[in-house]
């Protein structure tokens, strides 16, 4: 099976393809020749995802999914939320981070967790999954080998490194992103 992830996050895309392995195929914006900036206007991620998706399958065609994630911290009122790529300007991970630390630093709660919601349009029908993982945010930045955005900050729960720590299958096992994609591959294996 064919589908369109509707992304050009090169992380991202590999995250997902190690998840969904050999039964899909799954091609990038970047493949279909997409290159437009598609909108994420919407205030939830449902609505983002969505919106992603629907652009996909209005401008080219292809049956796709698309997904929206944000990182959602307790203490800020769910803050930075739809606005996580660009809490401190514009896809700056690095700004985003230091953003965030310095509106914790005051604060006692560093409970989090990362949301990932995925919107799939297949045949005609539209179909959300969602996967969520509580944590905490460190108190300073600790970098590994893999992750990406705020990984070297967030410590899933029950774990003592952050994801940015952890091997890419050690954190696809647990993140919010893979729990969404089991969820839209258990889905699409019924098919």
């Amino acid at each position: 099976m064919e589908l369109v992830f509707a992304t050009n996050n090169a992380h991202k895309l590999e995250e997902v393809r190690q998840i969904l392995g050999d039964r899909f195929k799954v091609l990038s914006l970047n493949d279909i020749n997409c290159h437009e900036d598609i909108p994420e206007t919407a205030d939830t991620f449902q609505g983002n995802a969505l919106q992603k998706a629907r652009y996909v399958k209005e401008h080219y065609g292809y049956d796709c999914f698309a997904d929206d994630t944000g990182l959602e911290v307790t203490a800020l009122n769910g803050a930075p939320g739809v606005h996580s790529a660009r809490y401190a300007g514009n896809h700056d991970s690095e700004a985003n981070m230091t953003k965030l630390l310095a509106e914790l630093k005051e604060k006692t709660d560093r409970s989090a967790q990362f949301r990932t919601v995925i919107a799939l349009l297949l045949n005609g029908q539209e179909v959300l999954f969602e996967g969520i993982v509580k944590g905490t945010i460190a108190t300073e930045r600790h970098y590994g080998d893999g992750g990406f955005g705020y990984d070297p900050l967030f410590i899933p729960e029950g774990y003592t490194e952050t994801f940015s720590q952890m091997t890419s299958e050690s954190k696809n096992l647990i993140s919010h992103r893979g729990r969404a994609v089991r969820k839209l591959a258990d889905y699409l294996k019924k098919l």
